[in-house]
C-alpha cells in the first residue's frame, strides 16, 4: 500500500514498485482512513511519502501497530529528531529523511521487513516473559498462602499445588488462582475440600 499526497510522485513510485515485482494494492493520497484501508486491502508493507506528515498519521500508525502490525516505510523531509523518534515509536520500521529513490526502494522495503520481523520477535519474547513472570507471581502467592494456612514449607506447598493441578487436569497457574481465591476469601477453609 502506498500513501502519497503527490499524485505524480505516487504514480512514479507505483511504477517503480511494479517494475521491481511489487503489487501495489492501493494508493492513498492522504492517511485519512488508513486503518479502514489497511483492513480492506491487508497489505504486506505500507509505504508513506508525505510532504508534511503530522500527529494524525502517527496516531493512526500507533493504532495500526497495536491492532494490525505491518512493516511501515516512511519517506519524509521532516528531519526533526523528536518527530523521527515519535514515528519509530508509532511503528515505522524504516524512516528516510529523503525522497523515494526507485533504485533503492526494494532494499529499503527489505530492510523495513527485516526490522519489523526482528521487533515483532522481541515483542513476542517480551510478552511471553511477562506472562511467565505473572504465572510465577501467582504460584508464589499461592505457595505463601498454603504455607501460612497449613504450616508447611515451600516444597510441600509447591508439591500440593502440582498434585492439585494433576488431579484436576488444570495448569498450575489456574490451580494457584483458585487457591488464592479460596484462601483470600475463606482463610479457614481447606483447599482440598474445594478442588
Amino acid at each position: 500500500m502506498l500513501v502519497d499526497d503527490n499524485p505524480a510522485r505516487a504514480a512514479m513510485v507505483e511504477a517503480a514498485l511494479g517494475s521491481r515485482g511489487f503489487n501495489v494494492v492501493a494508493v492513498l493520497t492522504t492517511a485519512s482512513g488508513l486503518l479502514f484501508q489497511m483492513e480492506q486491502h491487508q497489505p504486506q508493507v505500507v509505504m508513506i511519502d508525505l510532504e508534511s506528515p503530522d500527529r494524525d498519521i502517527l496516531e493512526s500508525l500507533a493504532v495500526l501497530n497495536q491492532h494490525q502490525p505491518t512493516p511501515v516505510v516512511m519517506f519524509s523531509r521532516e528531519q526533526d529528531p523528536a518527530f523521527i523518534q515519535q514515528a519509530i515509536a508509532a511503528g515505522v520500521s524504516a524512516y528516510l529523511a529523503e525522497g523515494v529513490d526507485p533504485d533503492k526502494v526494494k532494499t529499503v522495503i527489505d530492510i523495513a521487513i527485516a526490522q519489523f520481523e526482528h521487533f515483532q520477535a522481541l515483542r513476542r519474547n517480551f510478552e511471553e516473559t511477562l506472562r511467565e513472570l505473572e504465572s510465577r507471581k501467582l504460584v508464589d502467592r499461592a505457595k505463601r498462602l498454603l504455607m501460612a494456612h497449613q504450616q508447611i514449607d515451600e516444597d510441600k506447598a509447591y508439591a500440593q499445588l502440582r498434585k492439585l493441578a494433576m488431579n484436576s487436569n488444570q495448569k498450575i497457574t489456574a490451580v494457584a488462582a483458585g487457591v488464592i481465591a479460596i484462601l483470600d476469601k475463606h482463610p479457614a477453609e481447606s483447599v482440598h475440600e474445594s478442588f
